[in-house]
């Protein structure tokens, strides 16, 4: 008997935390522990709610009885209602007070905000993982040149390091658009079921202070500053998007630095981590493929298509409610965290153990540097006094010539000829010392250091990247 399907991205690629913060379980807890506390902030506010109810509730958060829920949801086909039962069924003094005064999305919103204020919070912690490892990485390498590509094709030369400082700033502007959006979240609280609160005042009497406490001790009991100001039944769906749009962002980033690592690694320039008992193929035992830059790649292209779902559902929502959200957000949303950390998961993995082939590096350069340095060739002949033009139809004409002996025959001899000709004037020894790498690749150093330090305060909070290695 075949056993039924379970995401991947439970079962292969995201953390035990993320499981649990996004589990069955979690969620009703927490749809308890809001019915509890809206509970106790009734009692306080005067409202005939006793302490020993708040008390019977509070025992009973943890004791769920999903058999319970799910025979009395088939029932009333109300999945809140069914769980209001079942808490009442736990804790019976206390059943004919349960859900006073709110609406099903007082604890399925609530609880959302919750669960995906703490799911960002986790998730960039483990961006800083990926930042800290990445600013070593750049700080170690800043001064090894390396074959710089633009459109794929040899360019001037850059720095290891540098490159990988183009990486990192991307991540860093990331890390700054997760910071803002969870700057930007707020409780929803208990408003009612069109956002008016109309259902508070009845039970406060009018009392529209009453009102504003109740909202104000929820918000902050569940770590939160304040409320929306203001709401239909749901909290804005517009947050759902910003959310996801900034787990796209973050996915961008890292297929970027992972597809890059994928080019170098055709070279053997980079490798990404390899086990000593991995197998790269099933057919040619010799193959080291980069397989987690691949994956990370692949599951980024998913979350990259998420912010469509997310931007519809916020654009569709009808007046004060509508309920055509609920079933895409069951599956969208956490499904974008668990995937997010995936792919951050694989990138600690990566970053902290990628590997620089110098020998290969300084080869690959070597073999471009005498064209890629032709210019500077030419104005340290103009130098002595030759013609420029002259000196650019020369070098025009002898790299055509060993570009197509490199081609044909693997053979490099642009410094000869050019030395051989007696109108270019300058010698083999003269054009040697002018082929050193560290001479070409400009302030990357330099721009390097002066980024790093520009991100103190940001790497003084990243962690030590995890190198746990993922199926």
């Amino acid at each position: 008997m075949f056993e039924s399907y379970e995401s991947p991205l439970a079962s292969r690629y995201a953390s035990s935390y993320l499981l649990e913060l996004f589990s069955q379980r979690t969620r009703i807890r927490t749809w308890r522990q809001l019915w509890t506390e809206l509970a106790r902030a009734e009692c306080e506010l005067g409202l005939p709610v006793s302490a020993e109810q708040v008390q019977e509730l509070e025992d009973h958060i943890d004791d769920i009885d999903f058999a319970c829920a799910a025979a009395r949801e088939k029932e009333v086909r109300h999945d809140v209602m069914a769980h209001v039962y079942a808490y009442g069924q736990a804790a019976p003094s206390a059943a004919g007070i349960i859900h006073l005064g709110a609406t099903s999305c007082y604890v399925t919103d609530n609880a959302d905000l919750i669960l995906y204020r703490d799911a960002l919070r986790y998730l960039d912690a483990e961006l800083l993982k990926v930042i800290g490892a990445l600013a070593a990485f750049a700080d170690k390498y800043k001064d090894l040149p390396t074959l710089g590509y633009t459109h794929y094709q040899p360019a001037q030369p850059v720095s290891v390091g540098k490159r990988a400082a183009l990486w990192l700033q991307d991540l860093v502007s990331d890390h700054d658009e997760i910071q803002y959006v969870l700057s930007c979240f707020r409780f929803l609280g208990c408003r009612g079921a069109a956002g008016t609160e109309a259902s508070l005042l009845e039970l406060f009497n009018g009392d529209a202070e009453k009102a504003d406490a109740l909202n104000e001790r929820l918000a902050a009991r569940f770590g939160f500053s304040a409320c929306f100001s203001v709401c239909g039944q749901t909290y804005p769906r517009k947050l759902d998007s910003r959310i996801v749009n900034c787990l796209s962002s973050a996915a961008q980033s890292l297929s970027k630095m992972a597809n890059d690592i994928r080019l170098l690694q055709h070279d053997h320039q980079l490798e990404e981590p390899f086990e000593e008992k991995q197998i790269g193929s099933s057919a040619m035992a010799y193959k080291r493929n980069p397989m987690r830059c691949e994956r990370i790649c692949s599951l980024a292209r998913y979350l990259i298509s998420l912010p469509s779902d997310t931007a519809v559902t916020a654009s569709t929502q009808w007046l004060e409610r509508t309920l055509d959200d609920s079933a895409g957000r069951r599956i969208v949303m956490p499904e974008a965290f668990l995937c997010a950390d995936a792919v951050l998961r694989l990138a600690q993995n990566v970053v902290s153990g990628l590997r620089v082939n110098e020998v290969i590096i300084d080869r690959t350069l070597r073999e471009y540097l005498p064209f890629i340095v032709t210019e500077n060739l030419m104005m340290e002949a103009v130098k002595k006094g030759k013609d420029r033009q002259k000196l650019h139809e020369i070098i025009r004409v002898c790299s055509m010539e060993a570009s197509r002996r490199m081609k044909e025959e693997g053979i490099c001899d642009l410094p000869e000829r050019l030395a051989a000709s007696a109108e270019f004037g300058l010698t083999k020894e003269e054009i040697d010392a002018l082929l050193e790498p560290s001479l070409y690749i400009g302030r990357s150093c330099s721009q390097v250091e002066r980024y790093l330090d520009e991100l103190q305060s940001v790497l003084s909070g990243a962690g030590k990247a995890d190198a746990e290695i993922l199926i």
